[in-house]
């Protein structure tokens, strides 16, 4: 029991310097990321950590260069670890059993340089607490002032960091001179980063690596922001914010997988899991493997309070579709803490799709009173206007949240829906590209600018949309049918059938519109065989479900004339589908009894002829035999008279 306790001590203690370092370095969001993670578990564990002797020295712990090997984080997170193995065989999670050759190494401190950084922070303390709260109230150019003569890491960083935020501030109100002007940039243009970069592109402290992704990121030097990141986690595993970049340089889940192996962590870790899942999130492409990956680190011995796995949750089961589940999960999210805003837009858009107005009318005008300055609050309002069909309104909230957050994916997408709606084809396109502008790899985005040339008749530009949405969610059964859809508008039937074949894969086994369009596909071909096999389909999946005839008559109408047309037709498969059909209230009853009785008569004639071919064989064989007997009989006489 105390080596249990000592392990959880070690990762608290891990946790909780991660707050002060990352809260020391002005980053904010990876500050409240890893301090709400420290609350989230469990209080027992947080007083036993508090209360046990000093954790062992940090792996972690400050501002260092790269360094040598070191033992892995905590014990509780090493892959021969009995306690997560058990774990991972409960939820079927793999274990990877060695690392890859190309992962960094978790890095270690040598004593003389920690010694070293430590005198040097001590002595620009005063410094740097007052860069600090420079650097929070927004005054980046005094930030940078004040730490000009400092030498320490720490120092460096957040000169450099003051910097960016200063160049990332004039970059973006140069770029709202330009509103309302064709010759606006799809994005804010930074031309200080290239300066920037030269300031750390040879250093080998972690945090001043996760500046290097940072740029070498913005520069579009993906791979070398990768490598960069990668070695700042190795140096640092608890700033999110590294990993948030990481996983923005990904483009699909198959990188993912790839990178996945050079983490240098390893895979039961749950920063690597945490990872993974927001990954996927934000990919549009979780699976119940990664729901599987929530409910362990939401167990007891991760993160049991912890809000934002729980949201995470929650998102996995919006992208699933089990908006049921995933509502009462955002529910107990607002009930432990009723004004957490994170991800109250995922939760709006749940309540969108299942038509909730009531809930989601409420949960607008409480977040609108709490925060309207909060990017996913107008988000929010939007959803609600948009629910109520008030498309202007939600328009003008959603714009009010790209202009608090220009990067705010969703609120371009959903504006691009809302100019759908109202047939603005044209400013539909704008909000469009704005959102691919921000992030290439959301299929919506490029699945609307599809939507939006469709309503303008221009389905070979549709057609190209709706190919880079379904590159991005090849199993996603609305992509392939539109994509279906247009290749059909310019004639080009063949392509038409192969993309709904492709839709049937991931769709849902007792679905019959994608049957029905390929049937009528095929006839249009001259393909009659390979239609009636869908018409033919469409009837044992609605007889299967006892669905009214209705659905399925005119299906039935055209196996039943298939079969009566060609030679040796299952005739009595038409009358009982003919049967059914005329015996019903359908549209098509009357030419259903038409056809019956011309089956009917059929299959007598049928009967008929085959009647007459049978008893004309055996008057046949009855004739042979007899006039083999009269002779035999004639051989007989003629011996006798012989």
């Amino acid at each position: 029991m105390a080596a249990v306790i000592t392990v959880d001590a070690h990762l608290i203690g891990e946790l909780r310097r991660a707050v002060k370092e990352c809260s020391e370095r002005g980053l904010s969001v990876a500050s409240k990321w890893v301090s709400e993670l420290h609350l989230a578990t469990p209080l027992g564990k947080r007083r036993a950590a508090r209360s046990s002797s000093p954790p062992p020295p940090s792996t972690f712990s400050t501002s260092t260069p790269a360094r040598i090997r070191s033992p892995l984080p905590s014990a509780s997170f090493a892959e021969e670890s009995p306690v997560p193995t058990q774990l991972l065989t409960q939820t079927s999670i793999p274990i990877t059993p060695a690392r890859h050759p190309h992962a960094p190494l978790l890095l270690a401190q040598p004593q003389l340089v920690h010694s070293m950084e430590t005198n040097l922070e001590y002595q620009e303390e005063d410094v740097l607490v007052t860069a600090r709260a420079c650097l929070e109230a927004r005054e980046f150019k005094r930030a940078v002032h004040l730490l000009q003569d400092c030498r320490s890491s720490k120092a460096l960083f957040l000169s450099i960091y003051s910097q960016f935020l200063a160049s990332e501030k004039k970059a973006q109100r140069d770029w709202h001179k330009l509103d309302n002007n064709r010759h606006q940039p799809p994005v804010p243009v930074n031309s200080s980063l290239n300066e920037l970069f030269e300031q750390v592109k040879n250093v080998t402290d972690p945090w001043l690596l996760f500046l290097k992704a940072l740029f070498l990121s913005r520069l579009s030097r993906r791979e070398e922001s990768i490598e960069s990141a990668l070695q700042s986690i190795a140096g640092f595993p608890w700033n999110w914010s590294a990993w948030a970049l990481l996983g923005s340089c990904i483009g699909d889940g198959e990188e993912l997988s790839s990178l996945l192996q050079l983490i240098p962590l390893p895979p039961t870790h749950p920063l690597v899991q945490m990872f993974q899942i927001k990954t996927l999130n934000e990919l549009h492409n979780p699976s119940d493997h990664e729901l599987g990956l929530c409910d362990r680190l939401l167990g007891h011995d991760f993160f049991p309070n912890s809000l934002w796995m729980m949201s995470l949750r929650a998102c996995v089961l919006y992208h699933l579709h089990d908006f049921g589940q995933a509502e009462i999960q955002f529910e107990r999210i607002l009930t432990l803490d009723p004004y957490r805003i994170d991800d109250i837009d995922v939760f709006s858009n749940i309540l969108y799709v299942t038509d909730n107005r009531l809930k989601l009318s409420r949960l607008a005008h409480e977040f609108l009173a709490l925060d309207k300055d909060r990017p996913e609050v107008c988000c929010l309002v939007g959803n609600h206007y948009s629910l109520r069909a008030e498309h202007e309104k939600a328009v003008k909230y959603f714009r009010r949240a790209t202009q608090l957050d220009r990067t705010y994916l969703s609120a371009w997408t959903l504006m691009g829906h809302e100019y759908v709606e109202m047939k603005n084809s044209h400013a539909a396109i704008e909000a469009y590209r704005r959102a691919v502008d921000v992030n290439r790899k959301d299929y919506r985005a490029w699945y609307g600018l599809g939507q939006a040339y469709e309503l303008l008749s221009m389905h070979n530009y549709a057609l190209h949309y709706y190919q880079h949405a379904t590159a991005l969610r090849p199993y996603d059964v609305r992509l392939w049918q539109a994509q279906g859809m247009c290749y059909e508008e310019i004639g080009r039937l063949r392509e038409a059938v192969e993309c709904l074949k492709h839709a049937l894969i991931p769709a849902d086994p007792h679905e019959i519109t994608i049957n029905l369009k390929l049937a009528r596909l095929h006839r249009m071909l001259e393909e009659p065989a390979e239609a009636v096999a869908y018409h033919r389909r469409v009837v044992e999946v609605c007889q299967a479900d006892l669905r009214p005839i209705q659905d399925y008559a005119k299906s039935s109408l055209e196996v039943a004339e298939y079969q009566m047309r060609i030679p040796n037709g299952d005739l009595l498969l038409a009358r009982d589908y003919l049967e059914r059909v005329a015996g019903s209230n359908a549209e098509d009853v009357g030419r259903a009894a038409d056809l019956l009785k011309t089956v009917k008569a059929t299959i007598l004639n049928r009967q008929f002829a085959e009647a007459q071919a049978l008893a004309y064989s055996m008057i046949q064989k009855a004739d042979n035999e007899p006039i083999n007997s009269a002779s035999g009989n004639m051989a007989t006489d003629s011996s006798l008279l012989q």
